[in-house]
């Protein structure tokens, strides 16, 4: 299988004449204006810094592996006003991270307020593709080939993979609870994802009721595509799609078993089981 490392601290790694060894010292993050949070766990003060790959032989898929890569020119938001049914022109937009709600954390709240008190908000949550295995390799190989001196500090053999399945299912799980409470308040809920990541969504699970968006349902799903445009890789909307929170239970009931929730923390606890975390009494 062949992986390939498409943009790098938001820089297409095609790109020619780039200060790389510039773009590594900086570790900055264009999309959120700040250093990148995509860290190297055992060196914490390092980020990583990989925003997309080309992932598979035959298809060559270009995949979002960094939800803050969904932040390019703020569009996703922009692209979430019509839900704002309540917003009026005079009104001030406001972006608020990481808001605790019944049900779990949500990543951004797009926020409609006059006279500083607020009239209307959607949720939107990110959601970029998991992967399993490590991608320092292909990374720290990218920069050699480009003249970057780094550490062997890698393994050649190991290497990365998409975890769709996983992904997918914590994906729905989540969405399951908190889209209920959404659906309480009388508030729309935006899942911002890849199309490719909803594909198979769509083929996994029972979509076949979840048809084109509708402004009276509270679940909203958002796929965007990632092109290569003028020297430069875009997003772009590609679909938008709706249900409601029985929508979600169904997508969830009919193609994995009762105990989904069970099985999503025995998978999330295996892949963290190892030495480092073992219990010596």
């Amino acid at each position: 299988m062949t992986d390939r490392i498409l943009e790098l601290f938001s820089v297409p790694t095609g790109q020619v004449a780039v200060d790389w060894n510039s773009i590594i010292q900086q570790q900055y993050c264009p999309f959120l204006s700040r250093k990148c949070l995509k860290i190297r766990k055992s060196q914490p003060e390092r980020s990583i810094g990989t925003c997309s790959v080309s992932y598979g032989v035959k298809t060559q898929q270009k995949v979002i592996i960094c939800p803050y890569r969904f932040l390019e020119r703020q569009q996703i938001f922009l692209d979430c006003l019509h839900l704002l049914t309540l917003h009026e022109p005079g009104n001030e937009l406001h972006k608020i991270a990481e808001v605790e709600i019944p049900g779990g954390s949500v990543d951004y709240f797009l926020v409609s307020a006059r006279n500083h008190k607020i009239v209307d908000f959607v949720g939107i949550e990110l959601q970029a593709v998991d992967t399993t295995g490590t991608i320092w390799p292909e990374r720290q190989q990218f920069l050699r080939s480009v003249g970057v001196e780094v550490e062997q500090d890698f393994d050649l053999d190991k290497g990365y993979g998409m975890n769709w399945k996983m992904t997918a299912k914590t994906t729905l799980v989540q969405l399951h609870h908190k889209v209920e409470t959404f659906e309480q308040l009388k508030k729309h809920f935006v899942l911002v994802l890849q199309e490719n990541l909803l594909n198979y969504m769509q083929r996994e699970f029972n979509f076949s009721h979840i048809q084109a968006a509708r402004l009276g349902d509270t679940m909203h799903f958002h796929a965007y595509g990632l092109q290569f445009d003028n020297h430069e890789y875009r997003l772009g909307l590609a679909s938008r799609s709706s249900t409601d929170a029985a929508g979600i239970t169904t997508a969830l009931g009919l193609q994995v078993s009762a105990n989904v929730e069970l099985e999503v923390i025995l998978e999330t606890l295996q892949r963290k089981l190892s030495s480092s975390n073992l219990l010596i009494i």
